[in-house]
């Protein structure tokens, strides 16, 4: 018997970080992360690496950064020489397994959006497969189909959350137990569905969710959350309320105190405040995501408030299956920060953005620094322009861009360097940044 720890990996899209009851949300959305964060972890300031869909994914998969894969923006398939997450823990003898929503198959030459992925496009997730490959175009808030393992079309019929999830129950009642196994569960809500261009919550449910608390970067703005926001907390609750059938499961079965289970988001949602659309800004309500950790090394209901982001989670997968981080990936394992045998490197986090523009940005403990260029639909700028500075300290909800006031010279000139040195780490080429 291997008695290393299973691994889940329970992941929503467009999630903020402040829809989650231990992250200050005062209606009771999240009841079962919270249930983890008080006996596991909590990281208090999570960020995402790319705030857009596909790209954020391909840097799970990989452990590296968005432009080293190539995968700068949607609809750039992975591509099939990248070692991956699951290609590791295969090596390792962990079971791999992945369902709901993939992002990472289709390209100009493949379409594979309403198309079963084919074994190689799967970033080498072997053992359980029952997913689509851009799940928004095979289904809506009810009904649609997926794929499985074989390439064969399954549908479902209900609400989508809740058969998604039922294919993971599915798959943690079907292990034997002889192997660990990693799971995968990716959903597409809270996401907005795009061909409807609104949030589909389960029917009945957005009336229980009207009495929320306005977030502080969205008071005084136009945008449409008076229009969606009580159905986002709805799909967030559902979302919930699926987690915690995994937890029961988990109990019925004598594995939970055996598995780690890690939740997250793929980016937040500004609601149109920022921009004309919901994401790709630098902008905490876009950028700033829920991360809860619960299982073994995890436990003791603590709060992390070291700045933490996406591109730590692969390394961190693989040093909860003991498998040593690979020379390449960028990110750092966060058991270290909870069991106290380190501390974190890097004080900032590192954000590549893309389809709206071509953005790079750093976020501190204190300050936030962006730079643009227009040129959208390339990887890298030669040129980038200073775009946003804002003061986390007195301004946290960035209403108040500093970028053109000189009193902050001395504080964008060392974020300046702090951002080109970053840029540079990884590989992109050299740049110059046109000073406000």
């Amino acid at each position: 018997m291997d008695n290393r720890p299973n691994i889940i990996f329970y992941f929503s899209d467009q999630q903020r970080w402040d829809t989650v009851g231990c992250y200050g949300q005062e209606l009771d959305v999240t009841p079962t992360i919270d249930a983890l964060a008080e006996d596991g972890t909590k990281f208090e300031y999570a960020f995402t690496c790319q705030p857009v869909c596909g790209p954020a994914r391909a840097c799970l998969q990989s452990g590296v950064y968005a432009t080293e894969t190539g995968c700068y923006r949607n609809d750039i398939a992975l591509p099939l020489n990248i070692p991956t997450i699951a290609s590791y823990l295969n090596e390792a003898g962990y079971e791999t397994a992945y369902v709901g929503k993939w992002h990472l198959a289709s390209d100009s030459e493949h379409r594979l959006m309403r198309k079963a992925v084919p074994e190689e496009r799967r970033g080498g997730y072997k053992d359980y497969w029952m997913a689509s490959d851009v799940l928004e175009f095979t289904s809506h808030g009810y009904d649609g189909y997926v794929y499985n393992k074989d390439n064969e079309r399954v549908n479902f019929k209900g609400y989508r959350t809740d058969c998604i999830n039922s294919f993971a129950l599915d798959y943690i009642n079907s292990v034997s137990g002889e192997k660990p196994f990693f799971l995968f569960v990716s959903h597409i809500e809270p996401h907005h569905q795009n061909d409807h261009m609104r949030y589909e919550s389960p029917h009945g449910t957005k009336k229980n969710f009207k009495k929320y608390k306005v977030p502080g970067d969205l008071k005084h703005t136009l945008g449409d959350w008076r229009l969606h926001y009580p159905d986002y907390l709805s799909c967030c609750n559902r979302i919930d309320q699926n987690l915690g059938k995994v937890v029961d499961t988990l109990k019925a079965k004598g594995i939970f105190d055996n598995t780690i289970i890690i939740y997250t988001s793929d980016h937040g949602s500004h609601f149109k405040t920022r921009n004309s659309e919901y994401k790709r800004s630098c902008h905490d309500g876009c950028i700033r995501v829920p991360l809860v950790i619960h299982g073994p090394g995890f436990e003791g209901g603590k709060v992390i408030k070291d700045l933490v982001s996406l591109i730590d989670l692969p390394s961190t997968v693989l040093q909860c299956a003991g498998i040593e981080k690979p020379e390449h990936f960028r990110g750092e394992s966060l058991k270290k920060l909870v069991d106290g045998s380190g501390e974190k490197k890097r004080d900032h986090v590192f954000l590549q953005i893309s389809e709206s523009q071509i953005g790079r940005a750093v976020r501190t403990k204190d300050f936030k620094y962006s730079v643009t260029s227009k040129n959208a639909d390339k990887p890298f700028s030669p040129v980038y322009e200073e775009d946003f500075l804002y003061d986390l300290r007195k301004d946290p909800h960035e209403r108040k861009n500093l970028i053109k006031n000189k009193e902050y010279t001395e504080v964008k000139n060392e974020l300046r360097k702090l951002l080109l040195a970053d840029m540079k780490e990884i590989g992109e080429p050299e740049a110059k940044i046109i000073i406000k």
